[in-house]
């Protein structure tokens, strides 16, 4: 009893709390992926190892990685930051000449630096005007194009919505083969290239897939809708179609099991 009271409980995230428990694992899987999963570190450099020795007192001290803060923006959801986000952090405030004026420290954020460019998504056969960094810029061109980019970036590295929702719409276009609708050897081209990015999802997956809270909350919603307004066949008609279906079937397995010579009489089974 005493070693069950001891054990660390399991973290409550939101997909335990509320409307939210009732989320299908398809869109739980996907909101792991993108918030509770830990990114790759950006902004600063992971010390390996446990332990390390510091050259000036001799001492041995535990590595610890720890993530700097980030803060959320809204500036991060309509372009592409290849994992960068603004820095939540404090630096001391100091007026005057003496330390009798020190203020203790004072909030500041440190944005990256941004840019305007054109990007363009084979897949989809677009291009469009976005704000990237010079570290998402890289990205891209490092993966030779913006849809093997996103396809091989997990969420939690993408971070920002814009680039989860273009995933997600290049993984419609690929699921459905809605791509190139006017040109046929261009889409199998294309189909043909990237089809191998599908092996890693369901198509129930890819449904839910690149949605926010709040949409997988309005998606839910009308599923639930259509479910109710879906018309019920009553049980009668259902139990007779299958009383009709195992009829069928018997009467076909007694013409099969009949020998050959009797099976000439019956030349219409």
């Amino acid at each position: 009893m005493v070693r069950e009271f001891l054990q660390p409980r399991p973290r409550t995230t939101v997909l335990d709390c509320g409307i939210y428990k009732n989320f299908p694992e398809e869109y739980k899987k996907f909101y792991r992926e993108w918030k509770l999963t830990t990114p790759k570190p950006v902004h600063y450099i992971p010390q390996e190892g446990t332990y390390y020795k510091n050259e000036e007192n001799g001492m041995v001290y535990h590595v610890q990685n720890v993530p700097i803060p980030l803060s959320g923006s809204n500036l991060e959801d309509v372009g592409i930051w290849g994992g960068e986000a603004v820095i939540d952090g404090r630096i001391r405030n100091l007026k005057g000449k003496h330390r009798i004026h020190d203020l203790g420290p004072v909030p500041k954020f440190w944005y990256p630096s941004l840019f305007n460019t054109v990007i363009y998504s084979e897949v989809l056969n677009k291009h469009m005007t976005c704000t990237v960094t010079t570290r998402a810029q890289i990205l891209i061109n490092n993966h030779f194009g913006l849809d093997y980019y996103l396809l091989e970036t997990r969420a939690c590295d993408l971070r920002n919505l814009l680039a989860v929702q273009l995933k997600r719409k290049i993984l419609l276009a690929l699921r459905d083969k809605t791509l190139y609708p006017n040109d046929q050897k261009k889409r199998e081209e294309v189909y043909d290239k990237f089809k191998k990015y599908l092996d890693d999802y369901t198509p129930e997956e890819i449904e839910w897939y690149g949605l926010t809270l709040k949409d997988a909350r309005i998606k839910l919603a009308g599923e639930n809708i259509r479910l109710r307004e879906k018309p019920k066949e009553p049980l009668k008609h259902q139990y007779r179609r299958e009383f009709i279906e195992e009829l069928q079937l018997d009467d076909q397995q007694k013409i099969e099991s009949k020998p050959w010579y009797k099976q000439k009489l019956l030349p219409f089974k």
